[in-house]
């Protein structure tokens, strides 16, 4: 306790007590200022005591200690006193004035701009698309379908076929609706076209038979065919004959028939086939010059000449053609 008395002493002396140095004549006393309280003298004094108290119990347990038989030592060091320092008291703040200070304005720092982005194109890639399929329309329910509507559907299909550039598929179409209503006129006209540009000959002579043999009333029809005939060493004549009834004022089927008929040497019929032509198209150069050789050829030669003089003067002839007319009416004028 000596230490502490001592202690307190010196920190009474520090606090302003008067001294031996007070009684000096050259020093003059100031009056002490206005105490406050004391909280760091309190503070230290505290802190002190705690350190002590904790000193003394701590050498106290370890004499027990020693004393102690080695057996009866209390390992059980949770009941240990924990010795917890004060918190140091706040020290006194004097009152301050406070100062006005002005600050210079700061500009404000502009925010850099976010970078942009990369973005990866996004690469658009076009996809063929297949062509619709156009459906024939269906029956209504609980309708059944005759089979000249089935033929129509077949057409209709065909034509869709045909209209996205498939062939094939429209000629299968085409024939299916002639093997349902084989009087399917326009199915049947476009099958044989499709068969001729194909390459295709012997079947479009094949459909073209199957049209005439159910209705010959179709000079169109004949005239085709027996073209077809005549392109493979057929006369197709008698394909012509066939239809010649239903052909009266057609001077296009005249005109063909009477060639057909030349060719086979049949002169007679094919000047009376080439007058039929040409009383519906008396200017046609063409059939006027047929008409000359086939009349040289049966020996009528005035008819010949004049039939010459008519293809010259119609001026419907191609320049190879009228060279040829030239050459026979110098023949006869020799």
């Amino acid at each position: 306790m000596s230490l502490i008395n001592k202690m307190l002493q010196d920190l009474d002396a520090r606090g302003g007590q008067p001294g031996a140095a007070a009684s000096a004549p050259e020093i003059r006393v100031v009056p002490a200022p206005e105490r406050s309280f004391p909280w760091l003298r309190v503070a230290l004094i505290a802190g002190l005591v705690v350190v002590l108290g904790g000193s003394g119990y701590m050498a106290w347990r370890l004499k027990n200690v020693q004393q102690a038989p080695a057996e009866e030592i209390p390992l059980d060091l949770s009941k240990a006193p924990v010795v917890q320092a004060a918190p140091p008291p706040p020290a006194p703040v004097d009152a301050v004035e406070p100062v006005a200070v002005e600050l210079e304005p700061v500009a404000p720092v502009a925010e850099p701009a976010p970078a942009p982005k990369r973005v990866a194109p996004v690469v658009k890639r076009e996809v063929a698309k297949p062509a619709p399929v156009r459906a024939a329309p269906k029956p209504a329910p609980g309708r059944v379908e005759t089979t000249t509507q089935r033929g129509e559907s077949s057409y209709r299909r065909a034509l869709a076929s045909l209209e996205d550039g498939r062939v094939s598929e429209a000629i299968e179409h085409l024939q299916a609706a002639l093997r349902l209503e084989p009087r399917h006129d326009a199915a049947r006209q476009t099958l044989v076209s499709l068969l001729i540009e194909a390459k295709r000959p012997e079947e479009a002579i094949r459909q073209l038979g199957a049209a005439l043999a159910l209705d010959a009333r179709q000079p169109a029809m004949a005239m085709l065919l027996a073209r077809l005939q005549l392109e493979r060493g057929s006369p197709g004549i008698d394909t012509l004959m066939r239809t010649l009834p239903y052909a009266a004022g057609n001077g296009e089927y005249h005109g063909f028939l009477a060639g057909a008929l030349a060719r086979e040497g049949r002169h007679r019929e094919a000047v009376e086939q080439y007058q039929a032509a040409l009383r519906t198209a008396p200017q046609n150069g063409v059939w006027w010059m047929g008409m000359g050789l086939s009349l040289q050829q049966e020996k009528r030669t005035p008819e010949a000449i004049v039939a010459f003089q008519k293809a010259r003067d119609s001026a419907s002839l191609t320049p190879e053609l009228q060279a040829f007319v030239d050459r026979k009416l110098k023949q006869f004028a020799q």
